[in-house]
């Protein structure tokens, strides 16, 4: 039995079938949105997603974010959602530190929506106008119940599950409010750091990568279309065909710990280490993980901390702090020569 994305991203892959984080939803429930989307121009306006097409009348002004990081977006263009979804960490906050600063300034409290699967009740509890499930599990059965509700933006066409590139997740986004110039911008500068990171350090292109995650009894790798390792090919790096053969439209595939050596290309980037048991130490004294001539030699990025956490994100808001703290890792991994 495959897991769905909330257990596979907090625990480490483990075992499928694993309990999921669940609790009551928290936060008490704004009765204006804050910061809402304003004016009528290029209203109504139709975005067609994987699972049907969202018509929006108006600029809304109570806008829902189901997506795991929905919310990030919504606030980096300027609008307060009255509610969004937690995801993981303290089961009361959903705005995370690289998020506050948007968050004031449009003086954003959203209520926390708690829910291991879509929940339409606790939806429609806060009379939305607007519903936006980009990066979420919504699904066929789910989304025409929320879509009743209020229209609904959900999973982009075009991508893997989850695997949308946070550039088309802003650009829906600023779509739905009415925010098309100022998402481009948003993306334009992001975007632009991505280049002069790659250009300061010409010696990554080409280079592989594996986006590699350990738990207690197996390793789990990113393909090409997750959002974790487009991170990296965006600063030159290159998934191994192989990865993506394997995972055969998934967001990763599976390896035993007998079959680490699939492991072995020029970067290693080891994430989700907060759900490996023993964290850092784990990987590093694996006795089969240990012998890889990658992770003799250095060749390696452990991401932890907050930067594990802004790394999940994979936002407009939370990426440029892991570009601060990932490529000092990559220029000693791979330097120049």
């Amino acid at each position: 039995m495959g897991l769905n994305r909330r257990q596979m991203l907090l625990t480490t892959l483990a075992a499928a079938g694993g309990a999921v984080l669940a609790g009551c939803g928290g936060g008490g429930r704004s009765e204006t949105g804050t910061g809402a989307a304003t004016g009528s121009a290029g209203f109504p306006v139709t975005i067609e997603g994987k699972l049907g097409a969202a018509t929006i009348p108006q600029a809304p002004q109570r806008v829902v974010s189901v997506g795991y990081t929905d919310h990030d977006a919504i606030l980096a263009l300027g609008v307060a959602p009255v509610a969004a979804r937690y995801w993981y960490g303290d089961e009361e906050v959903v705005v995370q530190p690289w998020a506050q600063a948007a968050a004031q300034a449009v003086g954003a409290a959203p209520a926390v929506l708690n829910m291991s699967s879509v929940e339409p009740e606790k939806i429609a509890a806060q009379r939305p106008d607007l519903v936006i499930g980009l990066y979420s599990d919504l699904d066929a059965q789910s989304y025409p119940v929320v879509s009743a509700v209020a229209p609904t933006v959900g999973p982009p066409r075009g991508f893997d599950d989850y695997g949308a590139p946070w550039q088309e997740y802003t650009r829906e986004t600023g779509r739905a409010l009415g925010k098309e110039a100022e998402a481009e911008k948003l993306i334009t500068d992001l975007e632009a750091r991505f280049v002069a990171a790659r250009d300061a350090d010409p010696q990554w292109k080409g280079r592989s990568v594996v986006v590699a995650s350990r738990s207690a009894d197996k390793i789990s790798v990113f393909s090409s279309q997750d959002p974790r390792s487009r991170f990296f090919t965006q600063l030159g790096f290159t998934v191994p065909p192989r990865i993506d053969q394997l995972a055969a439209g998934k967001f990763y595939t599976e390896f035993s710990f007998e079959q680490a050596s699939e492991l072995d290309h020029d970067l290693i980037v080891w994430d989700q280490l907060s759900f490996t048991p023993g964290g850092k130490a784990t990987v590093v004294g694996d006795p089969l993980l240990s012998r890889l001539p990658a992770m003799r030699d250095g060749r390696t990025v452990f991401l932890e901390g907050a930067t594990e956490l802004a790394f999940a994100w994979q936002t407009v808001l939370s990426l440029p702090s892991v570009l601060d703290a990932v490529v000092p890792q990559l220029q000693r991994a791979i330097p120049k020569t």
